[in-house]
């Protein structure tokens, strides 16, 4: 099995303005589906919530059977218009399970500017770490998720500009 995930899209928006949206935790949260207690900083642990995204109502349904569910992101990086990069627990959505001593992946979203917009590549990693009997499904469920998740952003910014 592979150990990480990427995901690239080209995004016609301004790199600061892609920024804000990864970087700010209400925008972020708003098109991820989530809400958080507080604002993204480099090594802060962040609490959040599933809420489902407020950019695609198909998607949000997809999200529906999840929501309520609480979790912790760690904030890693965050290199104005460059990398923004986070670490959590691939799906950890059974309440009942105490998930904090498994090792996390490693989130990054990388932006690169270029002529048509910002080339936006996520990419999660450590999959290899995570406990053998939750791997391929976490795995799976992040691979097909990423897929979606790259296109909120891009609408995101097409509505909100």
């Amino acid at each position: 099995m592979e150990n990480t995930i990427t995901k690239t899209i080209l995004l016609r928006a301004p790199i600061d303005r892609v920024w804000r949206a990864l970087s700010d935790s209400k925008e972020f949260g708003y098109w991820f589906g989530m809400d958080f207690e507080g604002p993204f900083a480099p090594g802060r642990v962040v609490k959040g919530q599933v809420t489902g995204t407020k950019v695609d109502p198909e998607v949000a349904k997809m999200q529906d059977p999840h929501k309520g569910i609480r979790f912790d992101i760690t904030i890693e990086k965050m290199e104005p218009e460059k990398v923004f990069s986070f670490r959590w627990h691939p799906g950890a959505v059974d309440p009942n399970v105490d998930y904090s001593k498994e090792p996390t992946t490693l989130v990054e979203f990388t932006l690169e500017k270029t002529a048509e917009g910002v080339m936006l590549t996520v990419t999660e990693s450590g999959f290899d770490q995570i406990p053998l009997a939750r791997r391929a499904k976490a795995f799976a469920e992040n691979e097909g998720g990423w897929t979606v998740v790259i296109q909120l952003v891009g609408k995101y910014l097409e509505q909100n500009a």
